[in-house]
């Protein structure tokens, strides 16, 4: 090309398109869903033993709710942001497809369905530690997959390592028709025990689907009254005093608190479980409560039993990532049989 002559084909400046961005929930202040709002944030980067996941769907569960409120108060003394909250993205529970892996990352590669916990999971991309994912079940959708992990695992480790059901025994199940509960019926089942649910009139149905061998509806009867003794409970979510809650007990039964509402702004429903561990070491029953945690090998144990047929994922509802406000107003509601997902 001579001199003075311009190549049409080829721009002459080479626009700086900045780093690679993405949509993606976000808030800048706690409070009500109004808070959150969709924007163009710039990707996460990835550390060496992280991966990023181009996020297809996100689980929604109670703690995003506390979370983006910032109630109960506990929850921002608790390191989340006294004023504001330090993450801006919420969400944790992902199912998606692998788009990178950090340098120590071995177990999984590009174009790989996983699901687990990622930080920031309300975005089109997400980052998470590689032992907090496994592989998905081919059988599952990415919705079912992204319900899985908080609500399952707190499940899993509230009747087996905190409530330690054993083949037999007989177990009751407060809040069976939520996002916990409709995991922890068929979990009980999977561990050899006889269970009851505690539900409303119109989740009973749904109830009954996910293997409860008995109901009971808590609007016209009081399960602490109806005589039957359990050698385990797992409360859910329920608002039960302790006292009705330890006569529905065997003599040396386990009641396993993993949620709660109410209490206050300052201790919301924690203050049950705080009282429950109090009093434990001065009574017969074994008065418990925990925070689940994320790990591979349960995981990997529950993505054998979803394989299986076990263990299904109950879906009510789904929205799209525009409607994550809507989402979580319908979950905050309490009315919810099964889980939410949010597809992105």
């Amino acid at each position: 090309m001579l001199l003075g002559e311009v190549d049409l084909a080829t721009p002459i400046f080479k626009p700086y398109l900045g780093p690679n961005t993405m949509k993606a929930i976000v808030q800048d202040k706690y409070g009500s869903p109004d808070v959150l709002r969709l924007e163009d944030i710039d990707q996460p980067e990835i550390g060496d033993d992280d991966v990023l996941v181009r996020v297809r769907a996100v689980g929604v569960d109670p703690g995003i709710w506390h979370l983006m409120t910032g109630l109960p108060y506990m929850i921002r003394i608790m390191g989340y942001g006294l004023r504001i909250p330090k993450t801006r993205v919420p969400g944790t529970d992902v199912a998606g497809t692998v788009e990178a892996v950090g340098n120590n990352v071995t177990q999984f590669g590009a174009g790989d369905e996983v699901f687990g916990g990622c930080r920031g999971a309300l975005a089109e991309y997400a980052c998470g530690k590689a032992v907090k994912l496994t592989h998905k079940p081919e059988d599952l959708t990415f919705e079912q997959a992204a319900v899985v992990t908080t609500s399952a695992l707190t499940a899993l480790q509230g009747l087996r390592d905190h409530g330690n059901v054993q083949a037999g025994q007989k177990v009751l199940i407060i809040g069976a028709s939520g996002g916990v509960g409709t995991f922890a019926v068929q979990l009980a089942k999977v561990l050899g025990a006889g269970v009851t649910g505690v539900r409303s009139t119109t989740k009973s149905d749904r109830g009954r689907s996910s293997g409860a061998d008995d109901v009971i509806d808590y609007k016209r009867d009081d399960f602490a009254q109806q005589g039957q003794r359990y050698d385990v409970i797992l409360d859910t979510g329920g608002n039960s005093s302790l006292s009705d809650l330890r006569r529905a007990l065997t003599t040396r039964g386990t009641l396993v608190i993993v949620g709660g509402e109410g209490g206050g702004k300052w201790m919301g429903g924690t203050d049950r479980q705080l009282r429950g561990l109090m009093l434990s070491p001065f009574v017969r029953h074994s008065l418990r409560s925990f925070v689940a945690a994320v790990r591979q090998e349960d995981m990997q144990f529950l993505k054998e039993l979803l394989e299986a047929g076990k263990v299904t994922p109950v879906l009510d509802r789904t929205y799209l990532l525009s409607d994550a406000p809507d989402a979580i107003r319908y979950l905050a509601e309490g009315h919810t049989r099964g889980k939410v997902a949010i597809t992105v």
